[in-house]
């Protein structure tokens, strides 16, 4: 039997091309290995923290804020005033908080009466230079509301107080008035005598 074998020039063909594959088969896992370290940057560069979510058991750790004095602690009272059938109450009576700290507190409403009414609520704060350091991110006393005869609500007071504030105001009393919208706005409480409500209802 006569064999037919390669011709030299076939062979050469064939070690080049093996050799290419070898290249190609180098490149491609020298690019596996890199990938990692250039999304790392390419993460970091647009402040994305992919990378991290694998640590802590799959939890990403909160940024410390900086920005609050734990050196001071401030003491928020919460007042509710009434004008009309309805009670309006903070959930709870005061709060301590450091300058800077994010806080929330709920005011519960409820229309005592057999029909539906619109209402407002305006703010006032003592000490008067309070006001300016004493920060609201959500209010109820943004907008006005509609409740239906004996619908009760809560609402969020999301806030923190200026790390400016003076250093001898360490009490803030955070009072509110409730009114019905369409009647007279009655004014503020006075500043001098504001104080937070009695435990168990609000004033009237």
């Amino acid at each position: 039997m006569k064999f037919n074998w390669p011709s030299a020039l076939a062979r050469r063909d064939h070690r080049q091309m093996v050799a290419k594959l070898l290249v190609v088969v180098v490149a491609m896992s020298a690019f596996g290995y890199a990938l990692v370290p250039m999304y790392k940057h390419i993460c970091e560069a647009l402040g994305i923290n992919v990378l991290s979510l694998g640590e802590n058991g799959g939890k990403r750790e909160r940024p410390a804020n900086t920005q609050i004095d734990t050196s001071r602690s401030i003491t928020v009272e919460f007042d509710a005033n009434a004008r009309g059938p309805w009670d309006f109450r903070p959930a709870v009576a005061s709060v301590q908080v450091h300058p800077g700290e994010l806080a929330t507190v709920m005011y519960e409403f409820r229309n005592r009466q057999d029909r539906t009414m619109a209402a407002q609520a305006i703010a006032s704060y003592a000490p008067h230079q309070a006001a300016a350091h004493f920060n609201k991110l959500e209010c109820f006393c943004f907008n006005e509301y509609t409740l239906k005869p004996g619908e009760a609500r809560e609402w969020p007071v999301v806030f923190y107080v200026d790390p400016k504030l003076p250093k001898d105001v360490t009490t803030i009393t955070l009072s509110y008035t409730f009114f019905e919208v369409g009647g007279k706005v009655p004014p503020a409480p006075s500043t001098n005598a504001a104080a937070p409500a009695p435990a168990g209802g609000a004033k009237s």
